[in-house]
């Protein structure tokens, strides 16, 4: 991303960290300083409209700190959630890849029986199991890795191949046709 040049006006007021932190020095100056009497006897000596003035930054602080309190919770279980989308594709694509294995080998081993042995004539009518398996998810890579929606579609898809479902090429049809994958 392009970045902007540094406004000379935005020097002179301060951000909202800068605030906070200002704020926060000071409210430990007070937390120190309340530690002895000079604490009380320097709010005593102050004036309602000054008390008023110093209420008034304390609850802007925070307000401040609560909004920025919110906004990294928010940033947390965003992440979060990315997280747990990334997890769940690489377990599922391992457990795929397995499966896959799994059924090459077994295939193999039927191909070696069958030619040892003649055959009855009679061939499985229907759904052949393995048949998802085999299924290839077309993917372009793109700049950077995929977004979380792509990645909850493809688990979909992996789900759905794992469990040697019916619905795999319906999920493949909408995963190319919804412009997910673009050759």
């Amino acid at each position: 991303m392009m970045q902007e040049s540094p406004d000379p006006e935005d020097d002179e007021t301060p951000t909202q960290s800068d605030r906070l932190s200002i704020l926060s020095q000071e409210i430990q100056t007070l937390k120190r300083s309340s530690t002895n009497n000079s604490y009380e006897e320097r709010v005593k000596r102050l004036s309602v409209a000054e008390l008023n003035e110093l209420l008034e930054e304390i609850e802007t602080a925070i307000k401040d700190y609560s909004e920025e309190l919110v906004q990294q919770l928010a940033l947390r279980d965003e992440l979060e959630f990315e997280k747990e989308v990334k997890n769940s594709f690489i377990s599922v694509l391992i457990e795929v890849q397995n499966k896959q294995r799994e059924h090459k080998e077994t295939a193999k081993k039927k191909k070696k029986l069958k030619n040892g042995s003649p055959q009855n004539g009679k061939q499985e009518r229907g759904h052949m199991p393995g048949t998802y398996l085999t299924t290839v998810i077309p993917y372009e890579k793109k700049n950077g890795p995929p977004s979380v929606e792509d990645l909850q579609t493809l688990t979909k898809i992996l789900h759905a191949m794992k469990e040697d479902s019916e619905k795999v090429p319906s999920l493949l049809t909408d995963y190319i046709l919804k412009g997910e994958y673009v050759s």
